[in-house]
């Protein structure tokens, strides 16, 4: 900045601007640079927030959709962006072998269905491959689902437990036992989808498939939810702490937040999704906790901190308890004791975004 001050008070001077006016000039654009920087990512900031929180008061289900067919990206997760979704009356349809896309597609105003971006271990092109042999011609059963996809043995297994392969079975774990069963095809090792030809034996389709029913019992609610997060890292089931709720009635939902006293002490709980501890904080850590009905969050001195920093970065559920902020609504937990979370170890939630 000095040295372009001296070239254009020179400049000025050439063009006989008047020495009051020119150190004017110079004092403007001296102030600007203090403030210059910031002012401009303020402006794209703010834009971004606008037309975000535009589409998803106007346009949810494209908000939430696009949101999840560009990951990774942002601050939130896929599984925190699906309950936000829920939580706001946006309907999350599961990953279908009958329904779903590659992408996560728009089915209403107020409806998405999950594709299979969302599983992991997929292959983009292995996904793509079953969504153009569906558009062919429609899958029949789970056996004809089988002989046509070009799915792995173990791409095959994942879907079947995150239940995409329900609409041609009972139940999860009779879609996971039908997976395994052998066809004769399989036992000759010849695809079955080319140009339509199928081994046969006396003009029909032999196979080594049991007609007997799963002997396998259906998945348990959290069960299921495992399954989901094992599988996907998300759900559109109920959230890993709804199954604990009943268990913990002096731990406040996050929804409620705003009605605890401010300078009450209270007991918060649910799965990590953020930890934060910006260079300028002075070493606060900044907790970020999710439940069934929102995101409540904590303030961790240094102290605090240091002397829990292994429970504080490793155990995926917290309880904190601290004391309440409530300034206009905006709650935040100063916390004074942090413990891991009873049954926690029985739930799997989604990852952290930490920043510490």
């Amino acid at each position: 900045m000095n040295k372009v001050s001296v070239k254009l008070r020179k400049a000025m001077e050439r063009n006989d601007i008047a020495p009051d006016v020119i150190e004017k000039i110079l004092q403007s654009i001296t102030s600007f640079a203090l403030y210059g920087f910031p002012e401009s990512h303020a402006i794209s900031f703010a834009i971004l927030a606008y037309g975000s929180a535009y589409l998803k008061m106007h346009r949810a289900a494209e908000f939430y959709a696009s949101l999840l067919n560009n990951q990774p990206m942002g601050f939130y997760t896929p599984a925190t962006i699906v309950k936000d979704a829920q939580r706001h009356g946006t309907r999350m349809l599961p990953v279908c072998a009958r329904e779903s896309d590659w992408l996560c597609t728009v089915i209403s105003d107020d409806t998405v269905r999950l594709g299979f971006c969302v599983v992991n271990g997929l292959r983009k092109e292995h996904g793509e491959a079953l969504v153009a042999e569906r558009a062919r011609v429609p899958f029949e059963s789970l056996e004809d689902f089988k002989r046509r996809v070009v799915l792995s043995k173990e791409e095959m297994r994942t879907i079947a437990e995150l239940g995409a392969l329900n609409c041609f079975a009972e139940h999860r774990r009779s879609a996971m036992w039908k997976v395994e069963e052998t066809t004769y095809e399989d036992l000759l090792d010849v695809p079955s989808n080319l140009d339509g030809l199928k081994p046969s034996r006396c003009g029909r389709r032999e196979t080594q498939e049991t007609t007997a029913a799963t002997p396998l019992a259906r998945m348990s609610l959290p069960e299921r939810v495992k399954a989901d997060y094992t599988t996907m890292n998300l759900t559109t089931g109920p959230h890993p702490m709804k199954l604990l709720r009943p268990q913990l009635p002096e731990i406040w939902r996050a929804s409620d937040l705003r009605l605890a006293r401010h300078g009450s002490t209270i007991q918060i709980a649910g799965n990590v999704i953020c930890r934060q501890r910006p260079g300028t904080a002075k070493g606060f850590v900044f907790v970020s906790l999710e439940d069934e009905t929102g995101v409540s969050n904590a303030i961790v001195t240094p102290d605090l901190f240091e002397r829990m920093r292994l429970l504080i970065t490793e155990e995926p559920f917290l309880v904190i308890e601290g004391q309440v902020q409530n300034t206009e609504n905006v709650v935040l937990i100063k916390a004074e004791k942090i413990l891991p979370l009873a049954h926690g170890d029985q739930l799997v939630g989604s990852e952290s975004h930490d920043f510490h």
